[in-house]
């Protein structure tokens, strides 16, 4: 008998391209942080930064290295490998582009809702 609960399809635990971003600016900026650090600097369950964190280990782009701590238990330290560092950078671009066109459709979302908005104010003088 198994006592692993049943894994969820690929397609449902792909992590998106923003928590990737996120998790390796971080890892970037603090490799030191421990599962539980990064789970709250992200704002994740530490079940979701445990998944992330693996996910991005299995692909490359990060490398775990363990270190003692101070408090004589070992700790990993997240360095981005070149690949990461690239794969960061992709996504930086993939997201800066995404956000620049909801930017657009919202600034031309505003611009029709200040004329509508002008045409009933208009109507009820």
């Amino acid at each position: 008998m198994n006592d692993h609960p049943a894994h969820p399809a690929p397609a449902d635990t792909e992590a998106s391209p923003a928590a990737q971003l996120e998790l390796l600016r971080l890892l970037e900026q603090h490799p030191e942080y421990s599962q539980r650090q990064l789970a709250v600097a992200l704002g994740l369950s530490l079940g979701k930064t445990h998944y992330l964190l693996k996910a991005v280990l299995g692909k490359g782009w990060v490398k775990a290295k363990n270190f003692r701590r101070s408090d004589h238990k070992l700790g990993y330290l997240y360095v981005l490998t070149p690949q990461g560092v690239r794969q960061r950078l992709q996504l930086t671009q993939a997201f800066l582009l995404r956000k620049e066109r909801e930017y657009e459709m919202l600034k031309s979302q505003i611009v029709s809702l200040r004329e509508e908005l002008a045409a009933q104010t208009k109507a009820q003088a």
